[in-house]
């Protein structure tokens, strides 16, 4: 099976109204409609262009009044994945529960539903400048096009979390990003790069470009989307379908081979996930039906 995927590095800059927001949005959407994209990806947190909006007086919106926008946020992507009939990884949005704050992916579904996924490992700043509050549970997601996973930006460092997220039988992990600097992003992408050599999955990554001068944090973004492979023959030798210029608003495109990832799997130059110690160290295992996902 195949599938393409475009990625978004979505431009910050101040905006005066909700409506202004839809309209970038929906010049990306309408962007990876005519490349006939099948999933599209947009960056952590860049509905915080939502708090530059301001107040009567005049001042930024603050990371607790984000949520506020929820459903205006959740109506404009349930109507474009149904519009466009592409599956919409809506980047992450800030939501409240039981009065706490929670960083969200959310994954629409050309039929209309909704899925999210909470960010599971939370930044410093996160902590304890916007007190945010991590996710305590790791899905994955049956689409039409396959099975994929969400794991937002500090997430891919972890080796464990994605590791389970293949267990679980995802064979495309997206993570969106945001990065202030150079080093923050190069963590992110080169751990990105670990993460598909390691369990041997595609990782469509993506972060925001441009600059909210009124918003605290949001001030610098460094960002360059990128669809990344295994390391092996049938792919890219360094592992990279496509990737974007760093910081400049473009859209990037790449097609995915869910076969060829099995073929390699099964027989490539080496087998990574098929030869984990797991006599030597702990492991994740998962079955879906009688069958044990290799």
């Amino acid at each position: 099976m195949q599938l393409r995927v475009s990625a978004v590095q979505y431009d910050l800059f101040t905006i005066r109204s909700f409506k202004e927001f839809a309209d970038q949005v929906e010049h990306y959407m309408k962007t990876a409609e005519e490349f006939g994209s099948d999933f599209v990806l947009f960056p952590e947190f860049f509905t915080t262009q939502l708090m530059s909006i301001g107040d009567a007086a005049g001042n930024a919106l603050t990371i607790n009044e984000l949520p506020d926008f929820t459903e205006q946020y959740r109506e404009l992507f349930i109507n474009l994945a149904q519009k466009t009939g592409m599956h919409i990884i809506g980047g992450t949005h800030v939501i409240k529960r039981e009065n706490r704050l929670y960083n969200v992916a959310h994954l629409f579904y050309p039929d209309g539903r909704v899925a999210e996924q909470a960010k599971l490992h939370i930044t410093p700043t996160e902590v304890h400048e916007w007190n945010m509050t991590p996710g305590d549970d790791l899905e994955v997601f049956e689409t039409e096009k396959g099975t994929i996973a969400m794991l937002t930006c500090y997430d891919i460092e972890f080796p464990e979390i994605v590791r389970i997220a293949k267990a679980k039988g995802a064979d495309v992990i997206f993570c969106p990003s945001c990065t202030d600097d150079r080093h923050g992003f190069h963590r992110v992408r080169y751990t990105s790069h670990a993460r598909a050599i390691e369990n041997q999955v595609y990782v469509v990554t993506t972060g925001t470009v441009g600059s909210l001068p009124t918003v605290d944090f949001m001030r610098g973004n460094f960002g360059q989307a990128a669809v990344i492979t295994p390391n092996d023959v049938p792919f890219p030798p360094k592992g990279i379908a496509a990737e974007g210029e760093i910081n400049q608003p473009m859209i990037v495109t790449a097609d995915l081979d869910l076969e060829l990832l099995y073929k390699v799997r099964a027989s490539g130059s080496v087998t990574t996930w098929r030869d984990r110690r797991t006599d030597l160290y702990p492991d994740w295992e998962a079955k879906q039906g009688d069958r044990t996902l290799l």
